[in-house]
Parts: C-alpha cells; sequence; structure tokens
C-alpha cells in the first residue's frame, strides 16, 4: 500500500554541513569496497522480526534478500523475473497453473528447496486464513506438488493477473522443516537466528542499530559480488540526508526537499537520483453523495485544477502531471489506445469551461457566491492525512481553485487512521468522505489499477463506481493469456475513465531513489531502468543488489 514519507528539509546546504561535521573526510572509511550501505527508509530502531508474513513490520530485507516468490512482476517495467520458479504454463481453459521450480536451490541451512516447500507454504495460507492477507485461497481450489520440482495450482476461475501478481509474484515461500511446527505463519517468531530462506543475502548480524546480510554462497544464480549488505538505522531525516550525501550511504529511498543542492552537489560525479513515475494520485469522489454523482460537478472540478501547479509547488517537481486515462505514464505507454483523443490523454486547465459545464448542468451562483441547484450548494470536505506535507499543500491548492470557480471546498486533515476509516470502511458500509486525495494499487499491467479502483467488486473502489462495461472488460482480460486481446479490453476502459472520470487523476506518484555509484556498477537507471529501482521495493531490490558488481 503506498505510503508518504516526507523528509525535514535541511537547514543549510548539504555541502558545508558535511564539512563541518568531518563526514566528508571519513566517507571513503566508512563501507569497504564490497560493503554496500542501504537506508530504504528512515527508522530510529530495527525490532527484531524476520516474518516474511509479517509485512511493513519485519525488518528490510526479510523479503528479497532472504525469502523470495517464486517469480517477481515488475510493475514499473513490467518485466518477468523468475526467482524460486524457471517457468510457467496454463492449461485447462485457464484454470490449471503449472509451475516448473529452479532444481539448484538450497535454504541457507543447507537443506534442498522442493515442491514440498512451496505446497507447505499455500496450504498454511489455506489453514491460517488471516495470514492469507491477498485472498489467495479465494481463488485457488487446490496445490500439489508433482515430484520435487514442480508444483501444480488449480483455480476456482480462470485470473491471469490475480495468479501472476499474487500467487507467483506475491507468496514468499517459507521451509516445511522450519516452520511446520510453528502454528499460525502471520504470528510466528522469526527472529534473526531463525531467517532461513534461499535469497541471494543471508543473515550475517543483528543489532537494533544495524542489520547486515552477506552474499549466499549457495545461491542457485551465483552467489551475488556484493559482499556484505547492511542497514544502518537512522533517527531522522537529517542524519539519513547528511550520511546519503557524504556517501556513507550507497542506495536509498528518501525523498529530499531540493535534491540537487542537498545531495548531488555534495558530489556532481557520483550522487545520483531518480524519481520514476509509479503510482496514480486521485482525487476520489464520492459518488454516494448526489452532487458528486453528477459528471459535470467532476468534470467542473477537474477542469478548475492547475495541476501543474500541484506538480511544481504541492510536490516540488518531483511528481509529473497525470493524465485523464488514468494510466501511469510513460511506464504503461504500451498499453494506451493509439485512437484515444488527444483530450484523453492530456487535461487542460480551463475555469472558463468549468463555469460553463455547471451552468449548463443547471447550477448557478447563489448569494454566497456559491455554485447551487434546488437548494443544494457544491460544498465539500476535502480530505488529506495531517503530515502528509505533499498531499496537504496540494489540498490547499485545489481548494483555491476550487474556490474561483465557485465551489466552497474545507481541506479537512485527518490522522492516517481516522483518514483510511472514512475512505474504506470495511465490506458493507459506504465511505464518509466527500471529496478524498489518495492513491489506488498498481502492478504489472494497468489490469491492477483499473480492477481495483474501477471494477464493481475492486479492493479500492472506495467512489463506488459501477458500470458494466468496465466489469465485462476486465473479467475478459484476466481470463487470457492473448496480450492483443488484453489491451482491446484496457483500451475499452481507458476511455471511460477519462470521459466519465470516476476518479479525477492529479499527480504521477513518484518512487524514492538515490544512489552513489563511486564503488558499485550495475544499478537501475534513468537511462537504463531495467527495474523499479527502489530500496523500498524489497523484490526488486534484491534483484538490484545481487547484480551489482564492485567497481575495481
Amino acid at each position: 500500500m503506498f505510503k508518504k514519507a516526507w523528509a525535514v528539509a535541511l537547514t543549510a546546504p548539504a555541502a558545508a554541513l558535511i564539512a563541518l561535521s568531518g563526514l566528508a573526510t571519513t566517507a571513503s572509511a566508512a563501507s569497504a569496497p564490497t560493503t554496500l550501505t542501504v537506508v530504504p527508509n528512515v527508522l530510529a530502531t530495527w525490532q527484531d522480526n524476520f516474518n516474511p508474513f509479517a509485512g511493513t513490520n519485519s525488518v528490510s530485507g526479510t523479503l528479497g534478500n532472504i525469502y523470495e516468490t517464486l517469480f517477481y512482476f515488475d510493475n514499473t517495467t513490467g518485466k518477468q523475473f523468475d526467482l524460486l520458479g524457471k517457468s510457467f504454463t496454463f492449461s485447462n481453459d485457464n484454470k490449471t497453473l503449472t509451475v516448473n521450480l529452479q532444481t539448484k536451490a538450497k535454504w541457507t541451512d543447507g537443506k534442498p528447496f522442493t515442491a514440498q516447500d512451496v505446497v507447505f507454504t499455500f496450504n498454511e495460507l489455506k489453514k491460517y486464513p488471516d495470514a492469507d492477507t491477498n485472498g489467495i485461497w479465494q481463488q485457488l481450489s487446490s496445490v500439489k506438488a508433482e515430484g520435487n520440482y514442480k508444483v501444480i495450482f488449480q483455480f476456482r476461475q480462470p485470473n491471469i493477473p490475480f495468479a501472476e501478481q499474487y500467487v507467483l509474484g506475491g507468496t514468499y515461500i517459507v521451509p516445511q522443516h522450519e516452520w511446520a511446527n510453528l502454528g499460525d505463519p502471520a504470528k510466528a517468531k522469526i527472529t534473526h537466528d531463525k531467517a532461513i530462506g534461499t535469497g541471494p543475502f543471508k543473515l550475517m548480524s543483528f543489532s537494533t542499530q544495524d542489520v547486515k546480510y552477506e552474499a549466499n554462497p549457495s545461491y542457485y544464480n551465483g552467489a551475488p559480488k556484493v559482499q556484505i549488505l547492511s542497514y544502518p538505522a537512522y533517527a531522522t531525516n537529517q542524519a539519513a540526508d547528511l550520511a546519503l550525501a557524504s556517501g556513507q550511504i550507497q542506495y536509498a529511498g528518501i525523498n529530499i526537499p531540493d535534491i540537487q543542492k542537498t545531495f548531488v552537489a555534495a558530489n556532481p560525479k557520483h550522487n545520483h537520483y531518480y524519481f520514476p513515475p509509479n503510482n496514480p494520485v486521485e482525487l476520489y469522489p464520492n459518488l454516494n453523495n448526489p452532487l458528486l454523482a453528477q459528471l459535470p460537478v467532476r468534470e467542473a472540478i477537474s477542469a478548475a485544477i492547475n495541476r501543474t501547479q500541484l506538480s511544481v509547488k504541492g510536490e516540488t517537481g518531483y511528481e509529473s502531471v497525470a493524465s485523464p486515462n488514468g494510466l501511469v505514464l510513460p511506464p504503461q505507454k504500451t498499453w494506451l489506445d493509439p485512437k484515444l483523443p488527444a483530450t484523453d490523454k492530456t487535461f487542460t486547465q480551463s475555469d472558463a469551461k468549468a463555469v460553463k459545464l455547471l451552468t449548463a448542468a443547471g447550477f448557478k451562483k447563489d448569494k454566497n457566491g456559491i455554485f447551487a441547484k434546488n437548494g443544494k450548494e457544491l460544498s465539500f470536505n476535502l480530505l488529506v492525512v495531517a503530515g502528509w506535507s505533499d498531499w496537504d499543500e496540494d489540498a490547499l491548492l485545489i481548494k483555491q481553485d476550487l474556490q474561483k470557480i465557485g465551489i466552497n471546498v474545507n481541506v479537512q486533515q485527518e490522522q492516517y487512521s481516522a483518514y483510511y476509516n472514512q475512505i474504506d470502511p470495511g465490506a458493507g458500509q459506504k465511505p464518509t468522505y466527500d471529496l478524498a486525495i489518495s492513491w489506488t494499487n498498481v502492478g504489472p499491467t494497468p489490469y491492477t489499477l483499473y480492477y481495483d479502483m474501477l471494477d464493481s467488486n475492486g479492493s479500492f473502489n472506495i467512489e463506488g463506481y459501477k458500470n458494466a462495461t468496465v466489469d465485462a472488460a476486465l473479467s475478459d482480460f484476466s481470463k487470457t493469456t492473448n496480450v492483443t486481446q488484453q489491451k482491446n479490453d484496457i483500451y475499452k476502459i481507458e476511455k471511460i475513465a477519462a470521459e466519465q472520470l470516476p476518479v479525477i487523476p492529479l499527480l504521477n506518484g513518484a518512487l524514492w531513489y538515490e544512489y552513489n555509484d563511486a564503488q558499485f556498477t550495475g544499478w537501475s537507471t534513468q537511462s537504463n531502468l531495467w527495474i523499479d529501482p527502489s530500496p523500498y521495493n524489497y523484490q526488486s531490490a534484491a534483484i538490484v543488489m545481487d547484480h551489482l558488481k564492485p567497481i575495481g
């Protein structure tokens, strides 16, 4: 799930601070040439939790470095990476999935990895539904081993995207010989001394202030060239920013304000960053509200918003303006309908158009200067998370834009738990917000984005949208492996999303990624973006670090 994490601005240019603190003179000694120092995010201390079913509560590197999925499907590039699985095929009208496994994989305690470990893992999710956070067994009917290196999954109905993203790419495999007597996997206590995986790295040492991994010499793809990974804890953003600028950290995912001055300028030759677009930031209208259910109202809101200002002022230029069809561009450009009208590809801000739309729909300004119809003013609360400073600023800018045309907005800042309870109160309950800035989930194809956000049964359809054509297109997509057919299904949805505006796209949320290439080569870069480069996407980060090579 998308989470904002904004760094605190440095109080002086980084180079000056580094010189004052003496960090610049010790940067080369901070890490040996074969040690890569990684900071996915800023945390004051580490908890001794290496349970892959604990999600974000586990130590960074638990997922990817130690425990692996069968495959990895990259959201940024759409590429497939083979991990514990070597190949897979669908058959039986796409209800049967056969996976061929790596034959050389071993657990880090020396025992062989086999199909029985895969079957055990999935059956544990069936036995303990609280651990099945992706709803695997709502789709699966059975899983069985055929020999030691083949697994056969049977699905209740064909669902290709689900099978790839969650069964093949989202379930971390654990060793049966260790986990068989641990009970509920979601509650199992896996400390550093019990972290046995198949990944490219294995645990070397643990403390609350630093976690170290070492290259797995028995890794089935060959031992990584990076010998040691160090994950130090940092109590403040300022401390992490300084260490990153000085070269003590080589790989990070920190949102640094004014990054050219505070990071790149400290070492222009080796300090680099790239913040590729990754997921949509949307303005969600609650379609249970009879005013927001009217298309001209949503169109007017969209037309009045100056998205360039959101990008420049709210997001300090780090996040680009979204597309009306909701696709994340350019990453998903291969899915864009070449026949889509220009107005469905690019937003044009126009107060005059917004006013014209409302007037044509029968709205008139009342004595308060607010558009109204039948005594009902266009006056809405705009919900955001308190402390997510970029979205808070975006909300204020939207408020100003809409007030200019005669729509009243009250920015409502709530703590995250209260915010989330309003947008997604749970099964069978209707959301209570009017407008909300939020995210949507993404996957290796636009299916995930559209299904979760727009399908009648989507997991993040918080706006309450229902459209039979959209549902049918997504159902059709899910049943086929034919890319041409899948694209035609997505094309239908693009036009509806752009012209019906069930949600109002604002920006393309960015991945945060900084790196120092003085000691290592093989990074995913802006000119060669071969995988999601962010260190907090633990699956792709492990693949990146497995591919890096020391210089010299």
